[in-house]
């Protein structure tokens, strides 16, 4: 069976997102600090083991570069759970919502066969990278810090704004030196969807602000 866009499969799995979330809590809630440091940490290398699978799995790595937000979600999630970084708790608290984006608009993967390696190695790291960054604060490892979303919002626009020159650089590259991926097209990258949109609600924005890149600024209301 495979996994789908809003069909039973899909929408099944998006409340076991919430399940997992819950259980977890109370799973941990009357544990030591010790205790959910180590299996939230032991969790949040899910997304490091997903960046693994997919630079080897599809023989195609320009392609699946740690640069989109989940990716870089995943890498910076071990250091918010085993340092308890203010800032970086914080700005995951944000970036948590791209992961819930991700397993929602699911359209990459929707053929993904459910429990199969692409579908494990998708779901699972975007689950825990979205109730993990929430069970930091729940579990009062971290603080909710107003003062904090100066630094949540700069962060996310710097890293935006590094990203797309390096989304142009890579499409250039391989256009005149016509590296193609598995299908033989020429490989075109569109990290953190600065290039184009990839989704109806990126439509929607490029729509009123159809430029790469300034496109996405209209998602600043959202984050603040």
């Amino acid at each position: 069976m495979t996994w789908g866009t809003f069909g039973a499969a899909h929408i099944i799995s998006l409340i076991c997102t919430l399940l997992i979330g819950i259980v977890l809590f109370f799973m941990l809630k009357d544990r030591s600090k010790k205790t959910q440091t180590t299996v939230l940490g032991i969790l949040s290398l899910s997304g490091i083991a997903a960046i693994i699978f997919n630079l080897i799995a599809w023989n195609s790595p320009l392609e699946y570069l740690p640069l989109h937000l989940c990716s870089l979600s995943a890498m910076i999630l071990p250091f918010a759970v085993f340092f308890k970084s203010r800032v970086l708790s914080n700005l995951l608290l944000l970036w948590s919502l791209g992961s819930f984006f991700a397993l929602v608009l699911n359209y990459s993967v929707a053929s993904a066969e459910i429990f199969g390696a692409v579908f494990c190695f998708y779901y699972f790291p975007h689950v825990f990278e979205c109730v993990i960054p929430l069970l930091l604060f729940a579990l009062g490892h971290v603080r909710l810090d107003p003062r904090c979303i100066v630094s949540t919002l700069v962060i996310t626009v710097a890293v935006f704004t590094v990203i797309y020159p390096i989304n142009r650089l890579i499409n250039s590259y391989c256009a005149e030196h016509g590296i193609v991926d598995g299908a033989g097209e020429i490989i075109q990258v569109n990290y953190m969807f600065s290039a184009y949109p990839d989704n109806p609600l990126l439509e929607l924005f490029y729509s009123i602000i159809p430029q790469p890149y300034w496109y996405l600024y209209l998602a600043i209301p959202i984050i603040a």
